[in-house]
């Protein structure tokens, strides 16, 4: 027996079988199996844990029902063994019969029957179109009438189409002035969350002086605020932005003294002796 012949007829009739799914198709290659290893002989002898351990069902109740419907559909016959020591008897069916090619006498017969065929519809046809030209040279509006439906279907599908476009364009002008408005509410959160700068930095060297004769502060204080800032970039501390210049301005005006040098006036030295020292007297 050529067995890809047999594969090949399997799976032909199985194509057209749509009551069976994947597990019909395991369970049968399994018992294939078997049937190669006893060199296609039928019957042959299976045992349910083996064929279950092949085919990967796990499940006695599915094996059972897989096996009964491929028995009744007729692609084995299966002959169940009630004894747990005996093996279940299984005849498989030979597809690889099916697939012989047809003999000459067989294939003259198919090709005569397909001219035959082929001149019958040939025949059919041409007696159909005579039919619809009578009617047409009978009825001499028909063409008019075609022609006029046609026209209409155009019309009612550009009217469609029209249609569709407003429809888009509708929609389109929406989707934008929704977008809009939702952008104009974003504008508004962020004007209200982020912190209202009151005046532009750097500031002009004229604003700078007129704050600090406000503080009553003198206006070496402010050249030298102005300076001081100016040459690092006004940032504060050397790392962040500066964000309001006259805060930092009255900061610098409370704390001016920490910004003051150091006096280079000589520091009393209480270690000088002088020759006039009256020891007497307490240190």
């Amino acid at each position: 027996m050529n067995y890809i012949k047999h594969l090949t007829g399997f799976f032909e009739k199985v194509s057209t079988d749509f009551e069976l799914n994947p597990t019909h198709i395991s369970l049968y290659m399994a018992i294939f199996q078997f049937w190669n290893l006893n060199r296609f002989q039928n019957p042959i002898s299976i045992t349910r844990d083996e064929v279950m351990r092949i085919s990967k069902i796990c499940s006695k109740a599915t094996y059972h029902k897989c096996m009964r419907e491929m028995h009744n559909k007729g692609y084995l016959k299966y002959e169940p063994s009630y004894n747990p020591f005996r093996g279940s008897m299984v005849h498989l069916i030979n597809y690889s019969e099916d697939l012989k090619p047809p003999q000459k006498k067989d294939r003259k017969k198919t090709i005569n029957k397909q001219v035959i065929e082929q001149v019958g519809m040939q025949a059919n046809n041409q007696a159909n179109e005579q039919a619809v030209n009578k009617h047409q040279t009978s009825n001499g509006t028909g063409t008019e009438q075609a022609l006029v439906s046609s026209i209409n279907n155009i019309n009612i599908t550009n009217k469609s189409n029209i249609l569709n476009l407003e429809q888009a364009q509708n929609l389109k002008t929406k989707n934008e002035e929704f977008f809009e408005e939702k952008e104009k509410k974003k504008k508004k959160l962020r004007e209200k969350k982020e912190p209202f700068l009151k005046e532009k930095i750097p500031p002009e060297w004229q604003e700078v002086t007129t704050f600090f004769k406000e503080k009553n502060a003198t206006e070496i204080e402010a050249e030298k605020f102005f300076n001081h800032f100016q040459s690092n970039g006004w940032l504060v501390g050397g790392k962040s932005k500066m964000k309001d210049w006259k805060a930092a301005a009255r900061n610098w005006i409370m704390n001016q003294n920490k910004f003051q040098p150091k006096s280079n006036l000589p520091q009393p030295n209480h270690l000088q002796i002088s020759n006039n020292k009256n020891y007497a007297e307490p240190l």
